[in-house]
């Protein structure tokens, strides 16, 4: 597994954006196989910005994907660089809402094995009891540190 993702990632820079989805009172995650030292990350969804494809539609593009839900783009939320040869992402974050769609699981198609694997909903109760090494980096601090649950009420 990991062979296929520095075969797909690895080697260059990538260009991410990330939503950050909440809805009653719980933030949507992807478990992703192949990352992170336990083997899987929980990561919110999003992915890689295509050429001539602004940040917006990119994240549009990618909830559709990964989770069959339609949604809108809001503020811009936190930066993340992550850097770990082979591997080096530069991640955008965005608040967005749901205006359609029924989750379900998708894939990625940027890679050329599925490794999105789980789509939960996570309480802050969940993700302060979730060890940080299950989650991207980051991620606690974004949504527990910088309180990101007021930015949705």
């Amino acid at each position: 597994m990991q062979n296929s993702i520095i075969q797909d990632f690895g080697n260059k820079v990538r260009v991410r954006t990330c939503g950050i989805l909440i809805e009653n009172e719980k933030v949507l995650l992807l478990k992703h196989k192949g990352l992170g030292e336990e083997g899987f990350l929980w990561l919110p969804p999003g992915g890689g910005v295509d050429f001539g494809e602004t940040v917006a539609e990119t994240l549009k593009r990618e909830f559709l994907e990964e989770t069959n839900l339609i949604v809108e783009v809001g503020r811009f939320l936190h930066f993340r660089e992550f850097v770990k040869p082979p591997l080096h992402a530069v991640e955008l974050y965005f608040r967005v809402e749901r205006v359609g769609g029924m989750l379900e699981l998708g894939t990625d198609p940027d890679s050329s094995e599925q490794i999105i694997v789980e789509v939960k909903w996570f309480s802050i109760s969940e993700i302060q009891q979730t060890p940080t090494e299950y989650l991207a980096s980051d991620l606690k601090e974004l949504i527990l540190g910088k309180n990101i649950f007021r930015f949705f009420k």
